[in-house]
Formats: C-alpha cells, sequence, structure tokens
C-alpha cells in the first residue's frame, strides 16, 4: 500500500476498547457502541433483541437486498431532546432536529468520575471543571463494570444525582454532558435531573456512550443524531478526535 491518490492508510485496533483509526498523525476514536440484538435497554432484561429484518432480498429473487429495523429512540449510543421529558416542549416540536450542531460538535472534555460514587454537588466540585469548558464526557465506573456490553439493565448504574444536575447549570458552561450507560442520571432521580439539565433548552445531553480505553484529557468530538422531526431522542454516532 502507498499514497497512491492521497487515499490514508487507516489502522483499525479492535482491543475491546472504542474503536481506534489513525493515519500517522490524527486519531479517531469511535466512542459508539454498535447496535446489536445484545445491547441493554432501559428497564429490561432481555436487551435489544432482533430489530432488523430483510424485507427484500436477493436470496430469494429479489434485485437488491433491502432490510428495516425497529428501534427506541433512546437505542444504545444516542441523544436527548428536550421534549424527551417536557410535554409543552413536544407539543412545540423541541425534538432532536432542533439540536445545535455547534453544541455536538467541537472541543471536549473527557473526566475520570470518583468510583463507587454518583455524580453529585460533591463531586462536581472536586472534578475542577473550569469555566469556558462547553462540552464534557463523565467516565465512571459504569466503564469499568461493562454495563454496556450487558444484555441486562442494571439501575445500580452511575449516574447525576439532582444536586450535582444543579451544581453543573449552575457553576459550569457546559452544553455537552455525555455519561457511559443509557441515562445521564442516578436510576433513583431520572425525572428531577433530566428536567434540570433540559429546562434551558441549552444542553444536549448524550447517553451510552462507548469510553472504554478513552483517558481522560482534551479531545474533539463529533456527535451527529439522524435529522428526524418529532423525535424525542435519538441514536447517534459520536467520535472524538485527537
Amino acid at each position: 500500500m502507498n499514497n497512491h491518490n492521497n487515499l490514508l492508510l487507516l489502522f483499525c485496533i479492535l482491543s475491546g476498547s472504542a474503536v481506534v483509526y489513525s493515519d500517522g498523525n490524527a486519531r479517531i476514536f469511535d466512542i459508539t457502541h454498535k447496535i446489536t440484538s445484545q445491547l441493554p435497554t432501559f428497564d429490561s432484561q432481555k436487551g435489544l433483541g432482533h430489530f432488523i429484518w430483510l424485507v427484500s432480498s436477493i436470496k430469494n429473487g429479489s434485485m437488491a437486498n433491502i432490510s428495516e429495523f425497529k428501534l427506541g429512540t433512546h437505542t444504545g449510543t444516542h441523544v436527548d431532546a428536550p421534549s424527551h421529558f417536557f410535554q409543552k416542549y413536544y407539543e412545540e416540536g423541541f425534538d432532536v432536529s432542533t439540536l445545535s450542531l455547534q453544541t455536538l460538535t467541537g472541543p471536549v472534555l473527557v473526566v475520570d468520575v470518583p468510583r463507587n460514587k454518583n455524580i453529585t454537588a460533591e463531586v462536581m466540585k472536586s472534578l475542577n471543571i473550569p469555566r469556558g469548558v462547553h462540552r464534557v464526557l463523565f467516565k465512571t465506573l459504569n466503564t469499568d463494570r461493562r454495563l454496556m456490553h450487558r444484555r441486562e439493565f442494571a439501575s445500580d448504574f452511575t449516574g447525576f444525582k439532582k444536586d450535582g444536575a444543579q451544581w453543573l447549570v449552575d457553576n459550569t458552561d457546559i452544553k455537552l454532558v455525555g455519561i457511559d450507560y443509557l441515562s445521564i442520571s442516578a436510576y433513583v432521580d431520572a425525572a428531577p435531573t433530566h428536567h434540570i439539565l433540559l429546562k434551558s433548552r441549552e444542553i444536549v445531553i448524550v447517553e451510552g456512550l462507548n469510553l472504554d480505553g478513552i483517558k481522560p484529557g482534551k479531545y474533539t468530538v463529533h456527535c451527529l443524531p439522524l435529522r428526524m422531526v418529532g423525535a424525542d431522542g435519538c441514536p447517534t454516532r459520536c467520535i472524538l478526535t485527537a
């Protein structure tokens, strides 16, 4: 292989961590979980199950293979729209198609959360996230426990408590907040935490990230959900570059 036609040689490293692509200068980290039948779904012990099927098959005489799929709007790595927890915003059309691409793309900080702790105001204060940081991904015990790799939903996952969410709103400039399991909020604080974060319609929530092997530090993030009108959430492809 050479550099004919200026094509980059991309090395794909599959080591159980987030997939890494490199051309020798820049690195791309794919922090999106694959959508498979074994993917966990919220409050289910059965996982996603069969979600895609052929409706047209070359094997059965059709000209091409064509599939259909059925997924919940909060499947795998996904974003939340303001309409997810506010009926008023749902009726006013604040769906995923209205989310800011400027928020979903740009410099991001990956931080390690103290293990065995939900993200409280005390934890947020201890992380010392400076003003001017607009995007933060929180790597927690969820990654260590490999919860996104287990079919059975785990209600004891790590997430934001409502006081931690309020501290974020009051004391930081964060507009994109991401986490490594299916909900940004601790299980017992689902509604109040989402209400606090989504109320202003300025903060975008990204959930179900694959932060396996991702070291704390500065990156650039790109998260692009489908432009689905009426959707309160949507699976998204998220990458980091460094």
